[in-house]
C-alpha cells in the first residue's frame, strides 16, 4: 500500500512538474503541445510510441499551435503528458546523435556561443536555433542530421520516454533565451563533420547578427 501511494504521489508531482514548465514555455511565446508517453506507464495513450519519443495527443495539433497560457495548464491538469514544442513557428530544431551533438556543442563553446540544447535518452541531441533557414548540402546529406521546421515538433525536458527523461545540455536562460542564428549552429555542426584543419566561420557569423 506504501508502495503505491507514493507511487501515485510520484506521478502526480511529475505531472505538476510538466505542467509548470508547459505554462512557462508558453508564456514566452513557445508553442508547447501535449504529447504521448510511454506505452508501459499507467495512463499511456497510443501504443508503442516509445520506439520514435513522444507524439502530440491532439491529432489537429497544428490547429492548436498558440494556445493561451490558460489552456496549456488545463491540458496537464489530469494526465502527466509528454511537453512538445511545435517547430517552424518561434524555433526550429536540429537533431543529431549525441557523438557528433557533444562535438558540436564543443565547437561553440570554443567561440562562446553556448545555444539551448536538448538531449534524449534514445541518444539524441536537438539544437534549438531560430526559424527559416534550410540545411545546407552536406548537412542535409548526413543521414545523422534532421531539420525539425514546420509541420513538426520536438520532445522538451522533462518528458518522459522509455529509459529516462529529456533533459537539457544547455538551458535557454544561459543563452538568456535568444536563439541563435540556424547559420551559427550549421557551422558548428559542419566544424564538428569536418578535418581539424577546417578553418570555423562561427565568429564572423556571430558577428553579423
Amino acid at each position: 500500500m506504501l508502495e503505491t501511494d507514493w507511487s501515485d504521489s510520484w506521478r502526480g508531482a511529475f505531472r505538476i512538474e510538466l505542467r509548470a514548465e508547459a505554462v512557462g514555455l508558453a508564456w514566452r511565446g513557445w508553442p508547447v503541445l501535449p504529447g504521448t508517453y510511454p506505452a508501459g506507464s499507467q495512463w499511456a495513450g497510443r501504443q508503442g510510441t516509445e520506439n520514435v519519443g513522444p507524439v502530440p495527443v491532439h491529432r489537429d495539433w497544428q490547429e492548436r499551435i498558440g494556445t493561451k497560457p490558460e489552456q496549456v495548464a488545463a491540458w496537464w491538469t489530469g494526465r502527466p503528458y509528454s511537453l512538445l514544442v511545435a517547430t517552424g513557428v518561434v524555433l526550429d530544431a536540429i537533431e543529431v546523435d549525441d557523438s557528433l551533438g557533444r562535438k558540436a556543442a564543443g565547437v561553440l563553446r570554443t567561440f562562446g556561443m553556448p545555444v539551448p540544447i536538448v538531449a534524449t535518452p534514445a541518444g539524441r541531441w536537438l539544437f534549438l536555433t531560430k526559424t527559416g533557414r534550410s540545411l545546407r548540402r552536406e548537412l542535409a546529406a548526413d543521414e545523422q542530421v534532421k531539420l525539425h521546421g514546420a509541420g513538426s515538433y520536438v520532445p522538451l525536458p522533462p518528458s518522459p520516454f522509455e529509459h529516462g527523461v529529456v533533459h537539457w545540455r544547455v538551458k535557454p536562460e544561459i543563452c538568456g533565451w535568444r536563439l541563435p542564428e540556424s547559420a551559427v549552429v550549421q557551422e558548428a555542426l559542419a566544424d564538428a563533420l569536418a578535418s581539424p584543419s577546417r578553418l570555423s566561420h562561427i565568429s564572423e557569423l556571430v558577428a553579423a547578427d
